[in-house]
This record gives C-alpha cells, sequence and structure tokens, in this order.
C-alpha cells in the first residue's frame, strides 16, 4: 500500500477511534462536574438536622402544652367545686353572721334584764331587811294584847287588819326577794349560755374564713404556676417555630444555590461537549449500498428508544450527565430527570424513573421527546441550544 494510503487509513483509524471516545470522554467530564456535590452540601445535611431537632422539640413541647390543657381543664373542675362550696360557706357564714347578731342582741337583753333583776332583789333584800330590824326593835303585838287595847269593835276590826296586811306585805317582800334570786340566777345562767353560743358562732365563723382563705390561696397558687409554666412552654413553641422558619429559609436559599451550581455545572458540561463535537473530525463513511457510489453522511446521536439515547445526548448530559439518579428536591429522577406524574402521565411503572430499566426510560422519554415536539420538557434543551 503506497505511503500515502496507509497513512490515510491511519488517520481515519486515528479519527475513528477518536470520535468512539468521545462520548465517553465527555460523559466522564460531564459525571465528574456533576458528582462533586458544592461545598454546602454539609451545611445543608447540617440544616436538615438541625430543622429534625427543632421539630422534635415542637413535638415535645406540644405535647407538654396538651399535657398542661388537661392539668388547667382538671384545676378548673376543682376550682368549679371549691366556688361551690365556697358558695355554700358563704350562705353559712351569713347564717352564722346573722345568728351572732341575733345571739348579740339577746345578750345585750339579757345583760340589761339581769342587771334590772339584780337591782330589784337589792331592794328587796333591804325592804325585807329594814321589815325584820322594825319587828325585832318594836313590840310585836299579839291577838290578846290587840284585843285587850282595841277601843270599840271597829278599833278592833281595823288593828286585826293592819296585823294581817303587815304580816301580807312581809310574806310579799320575802316572795318577792325569793323570785328576785331566782330570776336572777336564771338569767346568768342563759347568760352564761348566750357567751358559750356567742364565742362558739364567733369561732365558728372565724374557721369558715379561714378555710375560704386557704382554699383560695391553694387556687391562686395553682393557677399562677400554670398560668407561667404555660406561658413558658408557649413561649418557646413560638421561638422554635421562628428558629425553624430560618432554617427552612435558609434551606431553600442553600437548595437554590445547589441548583444554580449545578445548572451551571451542566452548561459547562454541554459546553465542553459542544466544544469536543465540533473539534472531532467526522465519523468514516458507512461503506456503499447495493454498489451506489455514494456515501451516508454522519447522523447525530440516535433518538429511537433503542439506539442508545431516546433524546440528544447533549440533553441526557446537562440533565443527568449520562447517569441513572435518584430523585433531586424537585422530585426529577432517572437517565432523563422525569418527573414523576409526567412518568406515570405517559405510562410509565413504578413510583419514579430512576426505578425502572433503562429500555423503558427510553422509551418514556421518545414519548416525550415526541420527535422534538417536547423539547420544552427538558430546561437543559434550551440551555445547549436545542429547542
Amino acid at each position: 500500500m503506497p505511503p500515502t494510503d496507509h497513512h490515510t487509513v491511519t488517520h481515519r483509524h486515528r479519527a475513528r477511534i477518536s470520535w468512539v471516545l468521545l462520548p465517553t470522554l465527555v460523559a466522564l467530564l460531564a459525571a465528574l462536574l456533576l458528582a462533586h456535590p458544592p461545598a454546602s452540601a454539609t451545611s445543608l445535611d447540617s440544616l436538615h438536622n438541625q430543622l429534625e431537632q427543632e421539630q422534635t422539640r415542637q413535638r415535645s413541647l406540644q405535647s407538654s402544652l396538651g399535657r398542661l390543657s388537661g392539668l388547667i381543664g382538671s384545676l378548673d373542675e376543682q376550682i368549679r367545686l371549691v366556688q361551690g362550696r365556697e358558695a355554700d360557706m358563704r350562705v353559712q357564714l351569713s347564717d352564722a353572721r346573722a345568728a351572732l347578731t341575733r345571739a348579740h342582741v339577746a345578750l345585750v337583753r339579757e345583760q340589761a334584764r339581769l342587771r334590772m333583776l339584780r337591782a330589784r332583789l337589792a331592794r328587796a333584800r333591804m325592804l325585807l331587811s329594814r321589815q325584820l330590824v322594825a319587828s325585832y326593835e318594836g313590840d310585836h303585838p299579839d291577838l290578846v294584847s290587840v284585843v285587850l287595847s282595841a277601843h270599840g269593835f271597829n278599833d278592833l276590826l281595823e288593828q286585826i287588819t293592819y296585823l294581817g296586811r303587815a304580816e301580807h306585805a312581809q310574806q310579799t317582800i320575802i316572795s318577792l326577794t325569793r323570785l328576785a334570786r331566782a330570776q336572777a340566777d336564771t338569767a346568768a345562767r342563759r347568760l352564761a349560755a348566750m357567751q358559750t353560743a356567742d364565742r362558739r358562732l364567733t369561732a365558728a365563723a372565724a374557721m369558715r374564713v379561714r378555710a375560704l382563705a386557704g382554699m383560695n390561696a391553694l387556687l391562686t397558687v395553682k393557677q399562677t404556676a400554670l398560668a407561667r409554666a404555660q406561658t413558658a412552654q408557649r413561649l418557646a413553641l413560638g421561638n422554635s417555630q421562628a428558629r425553624a422558619g430560618a432554617l427552612r429559609t435558609q434551606i431553600g436559599r442553600v437548595q437554590a444555590a445547589q441548583r444554580r451550581a449545578a445548572a451551571a455545572a451542566a452548561a459547562r458540561a454541554a459546553a465542553v461537549a459542544a466544544a469536543a463535537a465540533a473539534a472531532s473530525p467526522a465519523p468514516p463513511s458507512a461503506p456503499t449500498v447495493s454498489g451506489s457510489g455514494a456515501t451516508p453522511t454522519a447522523s447525530g446521536p440516535a433518538l429511537g428508544p433503542g439506539g442508545g439515547w431516546a433524546i440528544p445526548y447533549a440533553i441526557v448530559l446537562c440533565e443527568s450527565g449520562g447517569q441513572n439518579l435518584s430523585p433531586n428536591s424537585a422530585g426529577a429522577s432517572g437517565y432523563y430527570q422525569i418527573m414523576p406524574a409526567t412518568w406515570k402521565l405517559f405510562g410509565g411503572s413504578g413510583p419514579a424513573a430512576y426505578l425502572a430499566s433503562k429500555a423503558e426510560q427510553d422509551a418514556i422519554a421518545a414519548k416525550i421527546w415526541n420527535g422534538g415536539a417536547g423539547a420544552s420538557n427538558w430546561v437543559c434543551a434550551g440551555i445547549v441550544g436545542i429547542h
């Protein structure tokens, strides 16, 4: 073979090798670009852990608040019970105070009656004493001396009547003195009983007042303690919710930054692929068919489900780097980064694309691609310039 022919064959052989290896090199480059997570991945995991801790704390606080609400409900029931008893005690206290007032009035009246009876007893004793002294000092006339000294029958009757009256008056004074003494003794006993009842009513009223004060103090302490605990836990729950909200915002920012970094990496991979494709020589022509002298032109990546990729390879590189990726934050997965809803809509089996075989993913992607009419379903189609 002439040198020129050998040189041409060698050149074509090297071009064929370069053309065959080019997609592999580009795929490896894209995979390297997409495989390395951004520096914020570690901080994103830390933020997710912190958010989970805050959510756990919130669940604990909400459970504690539920228990406090139960305690407060139980305390409300106790408060109603004590208030009912307090109302009963107030009625009893009012009755006791009325009885005490009546007892005081009766006591004052009995004390005045006792003073009057004692004064009457003193006067009766004084009259009796004078009568006895007068009877002792004076002559005590008998019936014979009265008859002998009487000046006629009328004078005799008058003296006998006088003696009878004097005797009756003396007996009356004695009876009054005894009655006054008995009444004074009875009044004294009643006064002592009233004083005892007065002291008993006063002590009972004081005891009820102390009981009510103790109950009210206990309820106040319980209400204050529960209110403070509830306020503190509500404040802690609010703070935890605020921290969780801040963490969610920060997570969103980090995820947005990661998506921008991934898009930039995909764009760089697509640019590298495009540059490599532009720099590589055309693949060798296939031999002529049926003796025709024309050679077919080079074609791009196959678009059919059985031809390697169902959509242009540049889009595949931009979307997944040619890897069967698990769901991202938006839920897209697989070689073609298909959303779960789209996967089901076009007849995909299973909940997500990445769980299916590549052949099924190719078939579904071909349906979505629809000869290029469905290119807008892939964001990377616009990035790599395929519309």
